[in-house]
């Protein structure tokens, strides 16, 4: 079998992700919590119009998970 069998399965992101995804979840849960973080993302769309720029609106809201940041941070 070869290594790049995945390819006729998976588009090479999808790989990734689940690559990824399966790495995070492997680590222990301090490295875990910091490794999730760095994955969020947020999602901004703003309209220009004449070369000015609209109001920058969030697609993805961050959702407060009622996490607060460690005193050591």
């Amino acid at each position: 079998m070869s290594s790049a069998t995945w390819r006729n399965v998976f588009t090479y992101n999808k790989y990734a992700q689940i690559t990824a995804r399966a790495v995070r979840q492997s680590l222990k849960e301090s490295e875990r919590v910091v490794a999730e973080k760095r994955g969020a993302t947020a999602l901004k769309y703003q309209q220009w119009q004449n070369g000015v720029g609209g109001p920058q609106v969030f697609l993805n809201p961050e959702e407060d998970k009622g996490v607060g940041k460690s005193a050591a941070v």
